[in-house]
């Protein structure tokens, strides 16, 4: 190349730079909404006021706000969760908040309420998918898919959903661990625990006991109940999707649409959030953006892992609830 076009530019003339006073200026960061170091041991409400006055701090106390305020107003709080939200250990968690009255109902995907199923009747769950992937005896458990089967088929003749028949069954055959359980914990205090089925996506659709017309007619109903739950969204409600990152979406934002077709008043004026470990496009447009954008509600993401983060949200609401005298049942 020749030299003289490389150095045909001079450096630039700093000396006519335009400038204005910081007394002009916007800015988006004050020492006042720095973090407020707290004594050794703080209570938890301290521990959240003392965080940052930034990003997804402010989203946490807002978070946290609208459960309580919904719980507060007799609002419903709706869960939408993945089987990892099972596999991790938090079943007993929601359960708590079912019986305490902040949880009003509980939407799960077929691979959760395989993993709660298991939970109730065996004490353990979840297989290493690679090592029997190869033999061709991934999710072959016999038990696991004659009994799951058997109480869709059984729950369908009795006109229930898939989340009704399958906790029905664990409570008539007394399952040895029903207090582990969110299917059976939604039979015994009468709420709506409901499962969503993807036809060939969970392993008890392997077995020779599936039934598709029974699956599919129980998945449907709770279908349509979770669009009257929805219903009641409006004007205060929380809805979370707790790791699911497709089939929940999915699901709820038809149901939320069906809910706004059918209902009298405005199903909007509600707090949207997504908690995940990683976040996802499906759960930020169905969950987060679409149904609140245009509907006076609100929206959040908080990501992390939910084994950590779903225990802090709630714990953070239960010791709200208290500190505000109200009650948490």
């Amino acid at each position: 190349m020749d030299s003289t076009v490389r150095h045909r530019y001079s450096p630039a003339n700093l000396e006519d730079v335009r400038t204005y006073s910081v007394n002009d200026r916007s800015t988006k960061v004050r020492r006042e909404s720095f973090l407020a170091p707290t004594a050794v041991n703080p209570s938890l409400l301290e521990f959240l006021e003392s965080l940052p006055q930034v990003l997804k701090a402010d989203d946490l106390r807002a978070v946290v706000d609208s459960i309580v305020r919904a719980h507060r107003i007799g609002k419903p709080v709706v869960l939408g969760i993945g089987g990892h939200v099972v596999k991790c250990g938090l079943a007993p968690l929601i359960i708590d908040l079912m019986e305490r009255g902040i949880v009003a109902a509980v939407a799960m995907n077929g691979g959760a309420s395989i993993h709660d199923f298991e939970v109730a009747t065996l004490g353990t769950t979840s297989e290493d998918v690679a090592a029997s992937l190869e033999s061709g005896m991934f999710g072959m458990v016999q038990e696991t898919g004659e009994s799951m089967n058997a109480a869709i088929v059984a729950g369908s003749e009795r006109g229930l959903g898939m989340g009704a028949a399958l906790g029905a069954a664990l409570v008539q055959n007394q399952a040895p661990y029903l207090d582990q359980s969110l299917l059976a914990a939604g039979i015994r205090l009468n709420l709506p625990v409901l499962v969503y089925a993807v036809i060939g996506a969970d392993t008890i659709h392997m077995h020779a006991g599936a039934n598709g017309a029974a699956i599919g007619q129980t998945s449907y109903l709770d279908f349509r109940l979770l669009v009257s739950v929805l219903k009641d969204l409006g004007n205060g409600g929380v809805y979370l999707n707790i790791g699911s990152s497709v089939v929940l979406p999915e699901v709820f934002l038809k149901a939320l649409n069906l809910a706004r077709n059918l209902s009298s008043d405005p199903v909007e004026n509600f707090t949207a959030v997504n908690m995940d470990m990683l976040q996802s496009y499906r759960p930020l447009e169905n969950v987060v953006r679409r149904p609140t954008q245009k509907a006076k509600g609100s929206g959040y993401y908080l990501t992390g892992h939910h084994e950590i983060m779903v225990p802090l949200v709630f714990q953070l609401v239960l010791a709200k609830l208290e500190a505000e005298g109200a009650q948490a049942q």
